[in-house]
């Protein structure tokens, strides 16, 4: 039976007289409100049984708490709608009935339960509560029941509901029925007994519903006008074809473009098959499509790749070396290696020599020498700035199902220098880091290897592009954080630093110009002589490279800039060491010179830093306690782990190293200054121990020594890295004598001749030489208070 032939009586009032029991008939599916009107079909014996005997037509319809065929009474729920049946008609071996619920009942107790359930009930008296909240609510859901028409069915329809249950309750269960709410809320309704609860329940079911059907109503809305746009232009395309076999024009004319870009393009097999096959389905597709700017801004891309396009000529090896020492002075190891470089890959051909890692400070020239690579072969230079990269899609591309996708940033290089050899300069390679969303330095590992990147796919070109003409220089500050897979595919080259005299030939032939081009003015406009220089590198930069210097030196220039703006600049303006002051502010570094023993338990160490060499100091004392070791500067595991080796070695050794009696009653506090600052590595073991030999014996540490290497629990000194760094910050320092592992000595080679013919170089091969080249005699005067003594000699507040 269709809700078409369902009928809609007006009278839902009860019978003056009820029986005390009324067959109740168990609801499989669904729920019968009061105040609504239903069909079932019943075909399950109990149910046909519970309709025969229904006394005047009436029956309890209970819907079931679980979903069985034969259910118990357990099964049924303890609120049910007394119903009067309005139509019976037998139909293929079953009944069809419609219901008219009546008021809702309480089941007191099941009295039978076969042949059907007979149950003892109660009416549920209700009406609305005489509160203001209650009388908002009813005003409310009818100006709702009103508003919303369309979800409840004709409006001649609601307004019946509105007169039939006007202050009446059920008018909450006739709107719910209407809105043919599921099952497990239609029981929750029918159970719940507080009117208020109810009708606040029922009005945000209404509440929601208008706002589906008003959603609905604006998405047909939309996709009609939708429909009527898209008839519309395909009327309108056809009209523009006809247009133009008229005109005899076979395509339009942004494809004919497209498609002569091609013609004379040497495109590889599988390039030159994805490029066919996107202009033929560029011709299928309307003017207008999303897809078809996506197919457009591809062809364009792969269009304006420089495809068999090269500018390198023949490389002049002598006048690539000649461009390099007019652009860079010193660096002579530097340069060799990169003609070396070059060589191999003019003789064995491209993807045979390994890729360049120029490796130093900031400021020695790392990304400059790439760009003298590229003027001195006649190529072009890319770069890409890998600083902060967290995204593998920068480098490898996004694909081309996202909005705004876009080659990666190498292939996007080759396109900007069209050109199929550029030298592709990545920098700062050691600042990308891995993120949410890939890692680069993985997409890295293809780009730079020779056997896979001469077809390389990007993922937004998803074609392959060679990469292997290519000439990539790579630099980076901190050699350690670059992955090892990735290291192993470049040939490392270090740049160190420069000496100070280095950096005032580099400020002669470079800077000074650059400083005067900045200022607008010529190199004479100011007069600095040698002096000046360097007192200008020794008290106002403190850096391995020169950039810092000639940040300085602009500053001198720009205050010739406004005198000469003011007119008051009739001759070159002579700036004297005096002057400085005056024109750079306060000096910052002053000479930290060690000269003559200091007191005992200080120690001057080397180190390495991602920014070039430097000089720590490594302080011990001792303390009232019972033999700890306490360790502060903030230090890292390694270096920690050197103290405690180092004070292990010590103690072990007292007699044989003749350092007195040991610590006794005392604790040992190792510091490193410049807290703020994370140290961490195994060179500072050498200069830890010395610092302890020293507090123990009583006897300083030379002040014009420095030393660095790893020592070992059986007393070795082992070599260490960033040797020629950490020998050029001792010469800047002022030191004269430095302690240098044995196994460090060809790395001797890499220091300038100049400093190490300034400075005196002691290897060793055990802690007992180190003691014996760091310590003053024991005749020497110490500086400092008591606790400059041996321990076993000293007071109890030593």
């Amino acid at each position: 039976m269709s809700e078409s032939d369902t009928p809609t009586p007006t009278d839902f009032s009860l019978p003056s007289e009820l029986p005390p029991t009324l067959p109740a008939m168990a609801l499989l599916r669904g729920v019968l409100l009061p105040g609504t009107v239903a069909p079932y079909n019943v075909g399950r014996g109990a149910s046909l049984s519970a309709l025969d005997h229904a006394s005047a037509g009436l029956v309890l319809i209970v819907p079931q708490a679980e979903a069985t065929r034969e259910p118990a009474a357990s099964d049924l729920l303890g609120t049910a709608t007394l119903a009067r049946v309005l139509k019976d008609q037998r139909r293929n071996g079953g009944r069809v009935v419609v219901t008219q619920g009546l008021a809702r009942v309480r089941i007191e107790a099941f009295t039978s339960s076969s042949p059907h359930f007979e149950a003892r009930y109660t009416v549920l008296e209700e009406a609305w509560p005489e509160t203001p909240a209650a009388v908002a609510l009813q005003a409310s859901l009818v100006d709702a029941v009103r508003e919303t028409g369309a979800v409840l069915g004709e409006p001649g329809r609601v307004r019946a509901l509105l007169d039939l249950f006007q202050g009446d309750p059920r008018l909450l269960d006739a709107v719910a029925g209407a809105l043919q709410l599921d099952d497990d809320v239609a029981r929750e309704l029918l159970v719940t007994t507080d009117v208020q609860l109810r009708g606040e329940r029922v009005l945000a079911r209404l509440l929601a519903a208008r706002e589906i059907e008003q959603a609905r109503r604006d998405l047909r809305e939309r996709v009609a006008s939708g429909a009527r746009d898209k008839q519309r232009e395909a009327f309108l395309r056809q009209q523009l074809d006809a247009i133009r076999k008229e005109l005899g024009d076979g395509e339009d004319d942004e494809t004919g473009r497209l498609r002569a870009r091609f013609d004379d393009r040497d495109l590889p097999e599988e390039v030159a098959e994805a490029v066919h096959k996107e202009l033929d389905r560029l011709d299928r597709l309307p003017n207008g499509s999303p897809e078809r700017t996506g197919v457009v801004d591809w062809l364009t891309r792969v269009a304006d790749l420089p495809w068999g396009s090269f500018s390198a000529s023949d490389t002049d090896f002598d006048a690539l070396e000649a461009a390099l020492d007019d652009s860079h002075f010193g660096l002579e190891d530097v340069k060799r290696q990169v003609l070396e470089h070059l060589s191999v890959r003019k003789l064995a051909g491209s993807g045979h020599a390994d890729v360049l890692l120029l490796v130093g400070p900031p400021g020695v020239g790392k990304t400059s020498i790439g760009q003298a690579i590229a003027e001195a072969t006649g190529r072009k230079l890319v770069r890409v700035a890998l600083g902060g990269v967290r995204d593998e899609a920068e480098l490898r591309g996004h694909r081309r199902t996202y909005i705004g996708a876009r080659p990666g940033r190498v292939v996007e290089g080759f396109r900007r220098a069209g050109t199929m050899d550029p030298v592709v300069l990545l920098d700062e390679v050691d600042k990308v880091t891995r993120g949410v969303l890939g890692d680069p330095s993985a997409a890295l590992l293809e780009i730079l290897d020779p056997e896979q990147n001469h077809a390389f796919v990007d993922h937004y070109l998803e074609v392959p592009f060679d990469l292997s003409r290519a000439l990539f220089v790579a630099t980076a500050n901190d050699l350690s954080t670059i992955p090892g897979p990735l290291r192993d595919r470049m040939e490392v080259i270090e740049i160190s630093g420069y000496t100070p005299a280095e950096k005032r030939t580099i400020a002669r032939r470079h800077l000074l110009g650059k400083a005067a081009e900045a200022a607008g003015l010529e190199v004479e406009d100011v007069h600095l002589d040698d002096e000046v220089l360097d007192a200008v590198i020794a008290g106002w930069t403190r850096e391995a490279g020169v950039r810092q210097l000639q940040r300085t030196l602009g500053r001198l220039y720009r205050a010739a800039a406004v005198d000469k703006a003011r007119g008051r600049l009739e001759a070159p303006l002579t700036i004297r060491v005096e002057d400085l002051p005056r024109h750079l502010k306060r000096r910052p570094f002053r000479d930290e010179r060690h000269e003559g023993p200091t007191r005992a338990g200080i120690a001057t160490g080397l180190a390495w830093t991602p920014v070039g060499g430097d000089v720590l100091t490594v302080e011990a004392s001792a303390t009232p306690g019972k033999g700890a070791l306490v360790l502060t500067g903030q230090l890292g595991d390694v270096m920690k782990e050197s103290a405690r080796a180092a004070l292990t070695f010590v103690l072990s050794h007292l007699e044989a190293l003749h350092l007195g009696g040991g610590l006794g009653d005392r604790d040992v506090h190792i510091h490193v200054p410049a807290g703020a600052i994370p140290k961490d590595g195994p060179s500072a073991g050498v200069t830890m121990f010395t610092a302890l030999a020293s507090l123990l014996s009583g006897r300083a540490v030379r002040g014009d020594t420095a030393m660095t290497g790893e020592a070992t629990l059986s007393g070795r000194v082992l070599p260490v890295g960033g040797i020629k760094a950490k020998v050029l910050a001792a010469h800047r320092r002022g030191l004269t004598r430095v302690i240098l592992p044995r196994g460090n000595a060809p790395d001797l080679e890499e220091v300038p001749e100049d400093v190490r013919g300034e400075l005196e170089v002691v290897l060793v091969d055990h802690m007992q030489e180190v003691l014996e080249a760091a310590l003053v005699a024991e005749t020497d005067p110490v500086e400092g208070p008591e606790d400059a003594r041996p321990l076993s000699e000293a007071g109890p507040h030593a």
